[in-house]
C-alpha cells in the first residue's frame, strides 16, 4: 500500500519498519491512521485513548488485540519488549500518557516516540532524559523520531494527575475534575460560559431528556444537572480522559448521570428532548469538521418531537449553512466578537 495513505508520522515510522520485524509491539497515544494495523511485526498490540479511533481499529487484523481505556490493563504488557508511541497534542497529555506506559513497560524495553515538530516532540529528550539516554534517529515529513532503552520503570500514581478548579454560577458551588489533555482542564472556556447563560436564560428547552455530545471535564451537564434535576442526563465523549474527567466531576458535585463513550452518536440510541455541545473542530492538530457535520446532520434522528439542538461555535466557522440545510428553525441566541450560540428545532 502506498505510503501517502499514512500520516507523516507513520511515514517515518515505516522507514525504519525492519526493526520490528521480530518485536513484541505496543502502540499508543495520538494514532491517527491505520499503520498500527498493518506494520509487520512479531506481536502488535494497540491502546487507544480515542474511541473513535479504537472504532475505526478494531474491525482491521488485529482488532483482536485493540483496546480502549483511559489506563490499559496489565495483560497489555505481558510479553511486549518494544513502545511505539505516537506524540499528542498537549505536553501534558504525553507526560501523563508516557508517565503510565513507562509505568508498566519491563526494563530494557525498546521505546519509540514520533511525532510532527509542531506539536512539541523535541520536548521529549528533556522530559526522559532521566529515564535513559534518549537519541534523535530519524528527522523527515516535519517529524522527528526518537528512541532509548527504559533503564528504570517511571513511577506513576493516578491520584496526582488531577486537576481541579471551582466555580459559582447561579449561586452553586461547583468543582471541576479533569485530567492532561481534557478540554476546559483549566478553567471554564469563554464558550462554554457563553452556551451555559444562554441555556439559563431560555431554560423552557431543558427538559427531559438532555445529551451533551463532547462533554469534556462535564462542566455542561454538571450545571445543568445541579440548577435542572428533574432532567435525565446522558454525556458523552470520544476521550477515555474526558469520560473519567466527567465521571469524576459529576461525582463530586452529586449530580446523577450517564456517560459513555460515543463517535458523537455511534453509541447512543435514545432520543432526547435537547442535545447539547460545544463541539470539536479539531482532530489532533488538523482542523476536522467531521465531528460537527455529523452531530448537526443526524441530531434530528436524536431528537424527540419539537426537540432541540444547542451547539456554542467560533463565529467564524460555517456552520449556520448547514444548520439552515438540516432544520426547519435557526436562530442565534447569543453571541460574542468571538462565538456564536446556534438553537436549531425542526
Amino acid at each position: 500500500m502506498s505510503t501517502s495513505v499514512f500520516t507523516p508520522a507513520s511515514q517515518v515510522l515505516e522507514r525504519h519498519q525492519e526493526f520490528f520485524y521480530d518485536k513484541n509491539v505496543i502502540i499508543a497515544g495520538d494514532i491517527q491512521d491505520s499503520y498500527p494495523a498493518m506494520m509487520s511485526a512479531n506481536q502488535v498490540k494497540i491502546h487507544c485513548t480515542q474511541f473513535h479511533t479504537y472504532l475505526r481499529l478494531k474491525n482491521s487484523a488485529r482488532g483482536k488485540y485493540t483496546y480502549f481505556s483511559l489506563l490499559p490493563e496489565a495483560e497489555l504488557y505481558a510479553g511486549m519488549d518494544t513502545l511505539i508511541y505516537y506524540w499528542p497534542k498537549t505536553k501534558s497529555e504525553a507526560q501523563f500518557q508516557l508517565s503510565y506506559l513507562l509505568n508498566n513497560m519491563p526494563k530494557g524495553s525498546d521505546i519509540f516516540i514520533i511525532g510532527e515538530n509542531r506539536t512539541g516532540v523535541k520536548s521529549v529528550e528533556a522530559l526522559l532524559n532521566q529515564f535513559g539516554t534518549i537519541q534523535k534517529i530519524d528527522s523527515a515529513r516535519r517529524c522527528g523520531l526518537y528512541h532509548f532503552q527504559a533503564e528504570d520503570r517511571l513511577a506513576f500514581d493516578l491520584n496526582e494527575w488531577w486537576l481541579s478548579y471551582h466555580l459559582t454560577i447561579e449561586n452553586q458551588d461547583i468543582e471541576i475534575k479533569s485530567l492532561p489533555g481534557v478540554f476546559s482542564q483549566k478553567g471554564l472556556d469563554a464558550g462554554s460560559e457563553l452556551l451555559l447563560n444562554a441555556l439559563i436564560e431560555h431554560s423552557d428547552i431543558i427538559k427531559g431528556n438532555v445529551l451533551d455530545v463532547g462533554c469534556g471535564s462535564g462542566i455542561l451537564s454538571t450545571v445543568i444537572g445541579k440548577l435542572y434535576p428533574e432532567i435525565t442526563l446522558t454525556l458523552s465523549d470520544v476521550s477515555s480522559a474526558a469520560i473519567a474527567s466527567s465521571q469524576a466531576t459529576l461525582n463530586n458535585n452529586n449530580v446523577k448521570a450517564t456517560v459513555v463513550a460515543s463517535d458523537v452518536f455511534s453509541n447512543l440510541n435514545d432520543k432526547y428532548h435537547l442535545i447539547v455541545s460545544n463541539p470539536p473542530f479539531h482532530d489532533g492538530k488538523q482542523t476536522d469538521y467531521t465531528a460537527v457535520n455529523t452531530l448537526i446532520k443526524e441530531a434530528k434522528k436524536h431528537l424527540k418531537l419539537n426537540g432541540y439542538l444547542c451547539i456554542v461555535a467560533n463565529s467564524f466557522l460555517p456552520y449556520q449553512t448547514i444548520l439552515d440545510e438540516t432544520f426547519k428553525s435557526v436562530e442565534v441566541i447569543a453571541q460574542t466578537t468571538k462565538f456564536k450560540v446556534y438553537l436549531a428545532s425542526h
